[in-house]
């Protein structure tokens, strides 16, 4: 079988299949389930901090040519490397890959109930392990195998999912009444997909450079790269929308459903037992790829900028796993826990920065340091003592 031979769109499903990960699973089922009216509301805030904002991140990185060093450099070379490592530490070992196992293990749970999660956390470590080895093809592994895979199961749960009317107190919305709005728009948040979009940017940057002659000129990867961002920030913000609506259409079977439990109940709900169960592992699968690439930075950035290639490539992401499976026992509640407060601080002060760096390579705007502090802390201020 002849495969697709167009950079972009192979490209935009591999974004949009490593953007996918347990937080954009969970959190528009979770807005589904508990919202009883201002659902609209309450998705364009999601879409706006988990689609616009992280693919307009990803978007900015290419005028750094996918050099996060020199984005978060621009803070100050010290800062910049402190900003890095605690952004890599939650996108790593210490968030989103532990989140993304423990929301597969709840997901599968409910259909195999003999499961530990030390285990299930141990072999998935495994499986990441293995999948990382050859890191030179991951975006081709993603791109034409994995991401199709998941558009498809995410594709049958929401069609049959939405064949249910959708309640109309649920649709019901008003200008008057932000507090569904402000819910969404720190949901988005919870994806961390803003996060990831600084760092997958140098995967995306080099295989579109790669695959388009070699070229080294970031301007002219411009168009490419937006066409890319065009088709994964459509496909993501459908599956929120849709993911939104079927909860809502079930929200009286979700009552009380923890939030890691949500993406099982509604396979078995919507589709039965087995069917759901199909639908429920291929997501699961797939969702295991944002856990893949995440593993492959987070590796990288270890071994050349920390350890300076000291030690190398396997040994560095096996600590990374192994400190994964740690965290893995938390379970997942508790990961969403520990990394909510400093979600709603930080995401303000990265979309300042992404905005004046974007200034400064347009427009030779200079002032970063500053405006990016100050964001800081008003974003905490209104967090704790608002």
């Amino acid at each position: 079988m002849k495969r697709l031979n167009n950079p972009s769109l192979s490209t935009g499903l591999s974004m949009f299949s490593m953007f996918f990960g347990a937080g954009n699973i969970t959190f528009p089922l979770m807005i589904g389930q508990s919202l009883d009216q201002g659902l609209f509301l309450a998705l364009i805030g999601l879409i706006i901090t988990g689609v616009c904002i992280p693919f307009s991140g990803l978007f900015s990185m290419v005028l750094f040519e996918g050099n996060y060093r020199a984005f978060f450099s621009r803070v100050g070379k010290v800062p910049g490397l402190c900003i890095i490592v605690l952004l890599l530490s939650m996108l790593g070992p210490f968030g989103a890959i532990p989140r993304c196992i423990t929301l597969t293990y709840s997901t599968l749970k409910i259909y195999f109930s003999s499961l530990e999660l030390i285990s299930f956390s141990l072999v998935s470590s495994l499986l990441i392990f293995l999948f990382c080895w050859k890191r030179s093809r991951i975006l081709e592994v993603i791109g034409y195998g994995l991401a199709p895979l998941l558009i498809l199961a995410l594709g049958v749960m929401i069609i049959k999912g939405l064949f249910v009317s959708v309640p109309p107190d649920v649709m019901a919305s008003s200008h008057l009444n932000m507090n569904s709005f402000l819910y969404g728009l720190r949901e988005g948040y919870n994806t961390m997909d803003l996060l990831a979009a600084f760092f997958f940017s140098s995967l995306v940057y080099q295989k579109l450079k790669v695959q388009l002659s070699g070229n080294k000129q970031s301007q002219n990867l411009v168009l490419p790269i937006f066409k890319a961002s065009l088709i994964g920030a459509s496909l993501l913000a459908a599956v929120y929308i849709g993911f939104s609506y079927v909860a809502a259409n079930h929200r009286t079977l979700l009552a009380g459903v923890p939030m890691d439990e949500l993406l099982g109940r509604v396979g078995h709900i919507v589709l039965g037992p087995e069917a759901g169960l199909i639908t429920c592992l291929s997501i699961a699968l797939t969702c295991l790829t944002t856990a893949i690439a995440l593993s492959v930075i987070c590796a990288e950035f270890v071994q050349k900028e920390l350890l300076k290639n000291k030690l190398r490539y396997e040994p560095c992401l096996g600590i990374i796993l192994i400190l994964t499976t740690c965290v893995c026992l938390l379970e997942f509640d508790g990961i969403v826990r520990m990394l909510s407060p400093l979600l709603e601080v930080i995401y303000p002060a990265l979309l300042m920065l992404s905005l004046l760096n974007v200034m400064h390579k347009l427009y030779q705007v200079h002032p970063v340091k500053v405006p990016v502090f100050v964001t800081t802390c008003l974003a905490f201020f209104f967090k704790h003592f608002a």
